[in-house]
């Protein structure tokens, strides 16, 4: 099972209170993760990754195990505290402002 933590305005919008637990096929990777989120939580389709490109959305990051994975390929796998469940994978919200 992988554990997803996911910023308060998606947790609202996918009526979830605190972690996601996710069963993911194989190798854990980031597209697989969200791909199974995605499925699971439908109502997040497009907020997390553009609906065309499947590119992450700009204010969005990716971390785990204190790692930005961000800018990390999409089919990379995750680090294997994530993929035995240690660890959660971080859906964060980019603060913006000056």
């Amino acid at each position: 099972m992988i554990r997803v933590v996911l910023p308060a305005h998606l947790r609202t919008l996918a009526r979830v209170s605190d972690e996601v637990m996710l069963e993911v096929g194989g190798r854990p990777t980031q597209r697989a993760v969200l791909d199974a989120l995605e499925t699971s939580y439908p109502m997040l389709r497009g907020t997390i990754r553009d609906h065309v490109t499947h590119q992450r959305r700009p204010f969005l990051r990716f971390f785990a195990c204190e790692e930005d994975l961000s800018l990390e390929a999409p089919d990379a796998p995750l680090p294997d505290a994530v993929a035995t469940g240690a660890e959660p994978f971080l859906v964060v919200g980019a603060m913006a402002g000056g």
